[in-house]
């Protein structure tokens, strides 16, 4: 009796042999033929000489086998920086007057070739902006009536446009207004005495045209 248990346990040793032959061995753990990992009875995995910590499969030893990172946090993506709006432009006035009589003859409003010269060198000095707008003022003496000095400051006034005009400046951008004798620059105690010779000389700077170029560089 003895001897068949004895034979029996061989057998059975011998069978478990068998089944761990034709078991597949891969790397550091020894596998069934169905590719499970063979256990013990304690639910250990059986290693093979080979095996290293390396080897570990998280079936067998969860604890050795290298977590994968998560997928690190996309930083969150900030809109590109605008670009700094371009300062606007700045705004430039210049103003200047203009002697009448050296525009035009005493009570006259035609341009002297010396006027046209005057008013050429002044769009000379405006090409360096962009120019809006551009605005002539006449003005007069206190010698006439109102009415007459009216009249010969927007005429003044006219002619300069007509010629900035014809020098190719766009119509809607010279603007004409005359002031007679309402603004004069000499004071009151200033060029006393009827009309002469002196004191047409003193009132010069009242017989004049104010010339403003508005625009932006």
């Amino acid at each position: 009796m003895i001897k068949q248990i004895s034979k029996f346990v061989l057998f059975a040793a011998i069978g478990f042999s068998a089944s761990v032959a034709i078991a597949e061995v891969n790397d550091g753990y020894i596998f069934d033929s169905r590719g499970n990992p063979v256990k013990s009875g304690t639910g250990l995995c059986w290693h093979t000489a080979r095996w290293t910590p390396a080897m570990a499969i998280a079936e067998c030893d969860p604890d050795l086998v290298k977590k994968e990172a998560p997928p690190a946090a996309k930083a969150p993506t900030t809109p590109a920086a605008k670009p700094a709006p371009k300062p606007a432009p700045k705004p430039a006035a210049q103003k200047v007057t203009l002697a009448a009589d050296a525009l035009f003859d005493f009570n006259k409003f035609a341009l002297l070739p010396d006027g046209k010269a005057i008013l050429d060198d002044l769009l000379k000095k405006v090409k360096g902006i962009k120019l809006e707008v551009i605005i002539a003022v006449g003005h007069a003496d206190r010698f006439g009536s109102d009415k007459y000095n009216q009249t010969l400051s927007e005429k003044r006034a006219a002619s300069v446009k007509d010629y900035l005009v014809s020098k190719g400046l766009e119509p809607n951008r010279v603007y004409t207004e005359g002031k007679g004798k309402k603004q004069p620059v000499t004071k009151a105690d200033q060029c006393k005495g009827a009309k002469s010779k002196q004191v047409i000389a003193c009132l010069q700077p009242d017989r004049r045209v104010e010339i403003e170029v508005i625009g932006t560089k």
